[in-house]
């Protein structure tokens, strides 16, 4: 039983956290409806979404103690220092470009404000270092937990945060218009562009 919930909360939480994270990135759009305090709101929605994802971290941290009974191997077939070693060769990059991603974006991470400009820094080369930092982080739990299953599940939050990031990018096109379409014609969506490619345009 416990198994079963805790894993159904890992569900609804990532869901939860979803769906505020896309209400959390559309002040531009949000505030054509309500006015200036679009951002105010927007800020609350992302309060909410980060709660609603570490609930769904802890989750994976109980999926240890309340596996569900599946076909698969409860643990890897290597020992646990193994798994934690490729748990800190994924987190050392990941966290690098999120916290960078942190850095340069400001309080712009959890607080939208209608008249903070374009990003610098690592942002004039991909446009979402924050999330090719942040998704993962999923697959760190997961070996630290030593689960395959969770391995495999961790997967599913790619396309979640490609949705994420897309849905981001439309409001940024209604807040920034022009100056946006340039910038994305310039930098990589995850990843940089090459510069022979940058150069040749």
């Amino acid at each position: 039983m416990i198994p079963w919930l805790n894993f159904g909360v890992l569900i609804a939480s990532s869901f939860v956290f979803t769906l505020f994270y896309v209400k959390s990135v559309s002040p531009a759009a949000l505030e054509k409806r309500i006015g200036h305090s679009a951002y105010q709101r927007c800020a609350t929605y992302r309060l909410v979404s980060s709660v609603f994802m570490i609930i769904a971290a802890a989750n994976y941290v109980l999926y240890y103690w309340f596996p569900l009974p599946l076909p698969l191997p409860r643990t890897f077939s290597w020992p646990w220092w193994v798994s934690a070693v490729i748990a800190l060769l994924i987190a050392v990059p990941s966290l690098y470009l999120m916290l960078r991603g942190v850095r340069d974006a400001g309080e712009e991470t959890m607080k939208p404000e209608r008249e903070h400009t374009m990003y610098g820094g690592i942002y004039t080369r991909i446009r979402h270092p924050q999330a090719v930092g942040e998704f993962p982080l999923w697959w760190v739990l997961a070996f630290l937990v030593h689960s395959p299953f969770l391995v495999l599940f961790s997967f599913a939050y790619l396309p979640v945060w490609y949705y994420l990031c897309v849905a981001e990018e439309r409001d940024l096109l209604i807040r920034y218009g022009a100056a946006y379409k340039e910038y994305r014609a310039r930098t990589g969506f995850w990843l940089p562009k090459s510069r022979n490619k940058d150069n040749a345009t």
